[in-house]
């Protein structure tokens, strides 16, 4: 006997909402500068607290001070340079030809199927142009560099309250990712 999913609204709720949602959405929306500015700045801020925790990994960026990267998706690019403390910082856009030593492309174009292969576990498809070794450590910060979000919730919540919270979110993220896996395998198979 088959049970059901926890999570069986979940997924007739995201059918509901593709459903009404145009078909030329992901291409059609385009947000306002200001705001992929200010989430640009928020994610330099993120990148460095947490590579504010990760010696190693600064270390291996100090090697890469004044290097750039680029990542592209659709028509959005965010560019950033290593700095000599090993940090990450902002590259405003700059008219004209790219000076970034390395350049990554998110080659899936619909954020749909990008979330879909990110809540997978994958990584999504990516076109890499420019320097190999710079491709390499950033490739190994991303293998390795991970964002410890129970020791920030502690500083604001305590240790056992995290923790439990942590947890939870975890499980959380699992079910997600076990209902999209299947929802995957039963549309594969029909």
């Amino acid at each position: 006997m088959a049970t059901q999913s926890p999570f069986s609204w979940l997924a007739d709720a995201a059918d509901a909402l593709r459903a009404k949602i145009p078909t030329d959405f992901p291409s059609s929306f385009t947000p306002p500068a200001w705001a992929v500015a200010e989430v640009q700045q928020r994610v330099v801020l993120f990148l460095n607290h947490v590579l504010m925790h990760e010696p190693a990994a600064r270390d291996r960026l100090q090697r890469q001070k004044g290097r750039q990267v680029q990542v592209c998706w659709r028509d959005q690019v965010f560019q950033c340079q290593f700095t000599p403390a090993g940090l990450v910082e902002f590259m405003p856009p700059q008219g004209g030809a790219s000076v970034a030593d390395l350049v990554l492309r998110v080659n899936e174009p619909s954020p749909f199927a990008l979330a879909k292969t990110v809540l997978q576990g994958d990584k999504p498809p990516i076109r890499i142009e420019g320097d190999v070794q710079l491709a390499a450590e950033v490739n190994w910060l991303i293998d390795h560099v991970r964002w410890d979000a129970e020791e920030d919730l502690a500083r604001l919540i305590g240790d056992a309250p995290a923790h439990t919270l942590v947890q939870t979110g975890l499980r959380v993220v699992d079910a997600l990712r076990s209902f999209v896996q299947q929802r995957m395998t039963t549309k594969a198979s029909t």
